[in-house]
């Protein structure tokens, strides 16, 4: 493969737009590029999370997950290009279906926390919903493929499960939300 980028600086976004994959020159505050962006920042933290020592199954699950975050920000680069397929949901729910099963039921909410890894990974799951926000905003304005909102639903959920896979494998410990409401 050759040199894709050759020249880091072009000057061409020193007026306040960017350039989409299929040429198009849009505002660097617009919708589709603040989903971009939130997706490149979700990505750039799962990085954060797979700097921690983790268990292979769950290092493997989560560079497949970059790898995918990174095809599915091409997606939304390139309007009506489609990179995420109803499969790469069936794939995530089916890691979400074996790694939930490891866990005990949870009958209260956690609080963010249970260790390093655990809290890097609640904060990628915080940035995932908010991906999540941008893509929906989106899609009320333009067409995107339907498997990019679900993959990014079903990611945040995946990414909870793992919070509480790491917290475990740290030796952390979950601490449960106090409901002001419930009686001891």
């Amino acid at each position: 493969m050759g040199h894709r980028l050759s020249r880091i600086y072009t000057r061409t976004g020193d007026n306040g737009t960017t350039g989409l994959g299929n040429g198009e020159r849009v505002a660097k505050d617009c919708l589709r590029i603040e989903a971009i962006g939130t997706v490149d920042e979700l990505n750039c933290a799962i990085g954060r999370v797979l700097t921690h020592d983790l268990r292979e199954a769950s290092r493997t699950c989560l560079q497949e997950v970059q790898h995918k975050l990174f095809d599915l920000g091409g997606e939304l680069s390139i309007p009506g290009y489609q990179a995420v397929r109803a499969e790469d949901v069936e794939r995530l729910e089916a890691t979400l279906t074996e790694f939930n099963a490891q866990l005990p039921p949870l009958k209260e909410f956690i609080l963010p926390g249970g260790g390093r890894a655990a809290a890097d990974c609640h904060m990628a799951r915080a940035i995932c919903r908010r991906a999540e926000r941008r893509v929906v905003s989106l899609a009320q304005s333009e067409e995107i493929g339907e498997s990019v909102q679900v993959y990014l639903n079903r990611l945040s959920d995946l990414l909870f499960v793992l919070c509480r896979i790491l917290a475990r494998d740290e030796g952390g410990v979950e601490v449960l939300w106090r409901n002001p409401g419930r009686t001891a």
